[in-house]
């Protein structure tokens, strides 16, 4: 197995140039088959409230939700970073409720980071939160957490002012203690630009092909969400067509009698066919 990704090893990845793979998990199971197939960072999203649990939006999603699932993935022990979503109000009402959270998300969910979303103002917050031995991500552009005054799921920085902002952001998450940042939806010229422009690694989702990794959410790219997907997304597999065939096949087969057949079934030791 090839050493343990740390936030130190997503620094030298940027450094040396090579991309980082990185997508969501909220299960053991799912955790350690993503973990054999080589990703760098396992991110538990608060995307599970929409492809878990059914929400409208991320914004129900509890702490307690999140750490549920964060000790899921934190147990399959993978080779990969894992980053715990921060959900919303987690950390947007004060400084000391946020530490507390990211706290627990470590000492309770087992993550070895956390990510959180918003721009300069929320400095103090991960100046606290790293200050406490915590390391954090980022995440600017189209954050989910932010619909509602957004107006929607919409392309952010599309004019100067917005894209310079943002910018003038990822400097600021930077120099907070940010040792990557998460590029949503964006013009792809402008994540170029913020990619050059710090030294910590951009993981983009919509942002285009010149950050320094890219995120999915996993069930988008295995084609198990099946509700209209943004543009971004390639769909690598179709599982959920794969699954609603297998389990139509199975209950098929047990309503016409032919499963289970005598080859999937215990005997006895006696030979005469009567238990």
């Amino acid at each position: 197995m090839k050493n343990k990704v740390t936030r130190n090893t997503l620094l030298r990845m940027k450094k040396t140039g090579e991309k980082v793979a990185a997508i969501t998990s909220y299960d053991y199971l799912c955790t350690r088959m993503i973990d054999q197939a080589g990703i760098d960072l396992i991110l538990v999203g608060d995307s599970l409230g929409m492809v878990m649990m059914g929400y409208e939006n991320t914004l129900p999603v509890t702490m307690e939700e999140i750490i549920h699932h964060c000790k899921a993935v934190s147990r399959a022990r993978p080779r990969a970073i894992v980053v715990g979503d921060m959900p919303f109000m987690s950390y947007q009402a004060s400084v000391e409720d946020a530490v507390r959270n990211a706290g627990r998300l470590v000492k309770e969910g087992g993550v070895e980071s956390v990510k959180l979303e918003g721009g300069r103002r929320y400095v103090p917050v991960i100046e606290a939160i790293v200050e406490a031995s915590i390391p954090v991500v980022g995440h600017l552009g189209l954050t989910p957490q932010s619909l509602h005054q957004f107006g929607g799921y919409r392309v952010q920085g599309k004019d100067p002012e917005s894209a310079d902002r943002l910018v003038e952001d990822a400097g600021a998450l930077e120099r907070a203690g940010c040792y990557a940042v998460v590029l949503e939806g964006i013009p792809w010229q402008l994540a170029r630009t913020i990619t050059e422009a710090v030294s910590i690694p951009t993981i983009g989702i919509g942002a285009g092909p010149h950050c320094d990794g890219q995120v999915l959410v996993l069930h988008d790219m295995l084609g198990i969400f099946e509700e209209p997907l943004p543009k971004f997304v390639k769909c690598y597999e179709r599982i959920g067509e794969r699954i609603r065939e297998a389990v139509a096949a199975y209950a098929k087969e047990v309503k016409e009698g032919r499963f289970p057949g005598l080859e999937h079934s215990y005997s006895s030791e006696r030979q005469d066919g009567r238990e």
